[in-house]
């Protein structure tokens, strides 16, 4: 490979590792598609999210009702952070974002399996929470 190509292809690979990095998360627990084993607790999270996310399990597993007709949709997994399963394993409930004209980032997904996610950044990363 030419040295210029070289140069150029370990400047992509660079910058694609540091577009994936985020700073100050290297020791935030959150889970990543090749982590499915790490459990948090909801008492690791600040007091009024804890609660948010309190709430909603304990809505979820009530049954409702739900504040927002979206509750309980299937959520499809296009991200593949979660494990793969078959289209309408998952579905996905909201936690009350403070100060959030809308639905705000926040979400719990849970599967058929009683596996229970959290997302505070609409996806882009989660916690397996039970």
């Amino acid at each position: 490979m030419p040295p210029v190509l070289a140069r150029l292809a370990a400047l992509l690979l660079l910058l694609i590792g540091l577009l994936g990095a985020s700073p100050g998360w290297s020791d935030h627990p959150t889970l990543l598609a090749q982590d499915q084993s790490s459990l948090v607790s909801p008492d690791r999270f600040p007091a009024g999210e804890r609660q948010a996310i309190l709430d909603t399990l304990a809505l979820i597993d009530a049954g409702g009702p739900f504040p927002w007709h979206q509750d309980g949709v299937v959520f499809r997994n296009r991200e593949h952070l979660l494990p793969r399963r078959p289209v309408g394993y998952y579905h996905e409930y909201t936690v009350p974002t403070p100060g959030a004209g809308d639905r705000g980032a926040r979400r719990i997904v849970t599967g058929r399996g009683g596996d229970v996610y959290y997302s505070d950044n609409h996806y882009r990363s989660f916690y397996r929470i039970r």
